[in-house]
């Protein structure tokens, strides 16, 4: 088991505030560091597969027995995905009887879906010019 905390995206230690959009504001170290383990925890198809199937699926939860039929891949091994995925506060479950039940913590990917977002209207910035 990883001693890691559950990743805050976007949360400062003041009240709440969101990180800024890529294209609006640079990242402060801090919020590049707490970024990177959310995109670090969707860089694996696998993970992200996993993602998208507990995401779209009516009812807004999913068993993870009926997870582990769409890979070829052990029961451990997605075991490990999925806690990977928690790990990086994208999705929480819930142990009900045998199985495990997977739901999308919709207010991570909504601030995830913020810092990728130019705002409507605004142009991106020029590009610096290359001095040869």
């Amino acid at each position: 088991m990883s001693k890691q905390e559950p990743v805050a995206l976007g949360q400062t230690g003041e009240t709440g505030a969101c990180c800024p959009a890529l294209l609006t504001t640079p990242l402060d170290e801090g919020q590049a560091v707490e970024l990177a383990k959310v995109f670090k925890a969707l860089g694996d198809p696998v993970r992200l597969r996993l993602l998208s199937m507990i995401a779209s699926r009516a009812g807004g939860e999913v068993c993870v027995c009926d997870l582990t039929p769409a890979f070829d891949l052990s029961q451990p091994t997605i075991s490990h995905h999925l806690k990977l995925l928690r790990e990086a506060s994208l999705i929480d479950c819930e142990r009900r009887g045998t199985w495990v039940y997977y739901w999308l913590l919709p207010e991570v990917t909504d601030r995830l879906a913020g810092i990728l977002t130019r705002p409507v209207g605004e142009p991106l910035p020029a590009p610096a010019e290359v001095i040869a």
